[in-house]
């Protein structure tokens, strides 16, 4: 989809703030209340907008420790890969996973609580049939935004 300099002005605020009444974008970006519900609808049919959540404080809920998990496994097939993807859906804390290329098979990001709760999900994720875990403890973030360059 071609955005147009609306477009990423509405995105920009709304990455930002979604919790913005349909009016205060259409003021912002100068547009008619009723202009700018169309526009929006069209980004959120087109699949631009995914979808409008409350980003929450990990720290706040005591989820102080965030991990990288790196999997290796000698189990190449769609069998195997359904099954790992459906057991990290259920461990409670896995935030992100990828299939990677290179040394990786899997790279997965999981905030937990602490070392105990860390070993919990280590201890379920080991039940899939994997070859080698590998983690990586943030110790800072430097950087952190759920914001796209548009």
């Amino acid at each position: 989809m071609q955005l147009d300099r609306q477009d990423i002005v509405l995105l920009s605020i709304l990455q930002k703030d979604s919790s913005q009444s349909v009016g205060e974008l259409a003021d912002t970006v100068g547009m008619s209340k009723s202009a700018c519900w169309r526009r929006l609808q069209k980004l959120e049919k087109e699949g631009v907008i995914r979808q409008r959540v409350a980003l929450l404080d990990a720290n706040a809920l005591n989820l102080s420790l965030t991990v990288y998990i790196s999997v290796r496994t000698n189990q190449h097939n769609d069998e195997w890969a359904a099954t790992f993807q459906r057991a990290t859906e259920l461990i409670p804390g896995v935030l992100e996973v990828y299939r990677m290329s290179g040394d990786l098979d899997y790279l997965i990001k999981a905030v937990v609580a602490d070392m105990p709760d860390y070993d919990r999900l280590y201890k379920q994720l080991i039940k899939a049939d994997i070859y080698d875990v590998s983690s990586s403890f943030v110790m800072e973030t430097l950087r952190h935004t759920t914001c796209l360059p548009l």
